[in-house]
């Protein structure tokens, strides 16, 4: 990525810490290492990332950052842990005018989908069969809740002046055309659900949610988005020891 001819201050030097796959170099499963690799590829800075096995985390990590598993982050040489707090820091550290801010405009675009990564965690993890349609109908009841949020018009999609009734979003993402922290938030996690429910439950989501397919399609369609997901196969070893088999 090319400097900024605007900006006159010295870019600043980044480097992210992400967990690695299984064969300890590509990106492995981890919604939060993804998290920062968009919302950093989104600001538009420089930086560089680097995969840590955690199988055997070279000693210059160790000393770099004791006890501490990725997702990490150096920036100009000082050390930043915590996804939150790192996330915030770049938030208010990388502004403009050189950078983009990622902040969502609308506190319900990061509320919509708190829910569901917990809800798809419960229904992998039981091993009941008699429980398992319940456990789908949670799952079920936060995409359809997303559903309704992504299909209802955002205030500045509605023209107060305007004799049509716009009745269906258009918008591309969750807070609207571009893609915001919420976006990187819930992206991750939603990504994660298409691939190990479908290949340890058989789930896939439902064809008739036209929001939210229209909010995956406009995400894979995004560089930011999918060249930061991990292989199917790295999320599906993950989910291989948590899915239980149903008895």
């Amino acid at each position: 990525m090319e400097s900024r001819q605007h900006n006159t201050t010295k870019e600043p030097e980044i480097e992210l810490f992400v967990k690695a796959g299984l064969d300890g170099e590509n990106i492995g499963n981890c919604p939060f290492c993804q998290r920062l690799f968009m919302v950093l590829w989104l600001k538009g800075v420089k930086f560089n990332v680097t995969t840590v096995d955690m199988t055997r985390k070279p000693e210059e990590l160790k000393d770099l950052a004791p006890g501490t598993n990725p997702p990490f982050l150096l920036f100009n040489k000082e050390l930043k842990t915590d996804f939150i707090k790192i996330e915030e820091f770049l938030e208010q550290t990388l502004g403009p005018p050189t950078y983009p801010h990622l902040s969502p405009k609308y506190k319900e675009s990061f509320d919509v989908g708190s829910d569901i990564f917990a809800k798809f965690s419960a229904y992998i993890k039981n091993p009941r069969k008699e429980a398992n349609i319940n456990f789908e109908k949670a799952l079920l009841r936060e995409f359809q809740r997303l559903d309704v949020y992504l299909n209802t018009p955002l205030p500045e999609e509605i023209d107060q002046d305007s004799v049509e009734d716009i009745t269906v979003s258009k918008r591309k993402f969750l807070d609207g055309d571009h893609l915001t922290l919420a976006d990187c938030n819930l992206l991750p996690k939603l990504h994660i659900i298409k691939i190990a429910a479908k290949k340890y439950r058989d789930f896939e989501i439902p064809a008739d949610m036209t929001g939210v397919w229209r909010y995956l399609n406009n995400a894979y369609a995004c560089d930011e988005f999918s060249h930061t997901c991990p292989a199917d196969e790295e999320i599906e070893h993950t989910y291989a020891s948590v899915a239980r088999k149903m008895t």
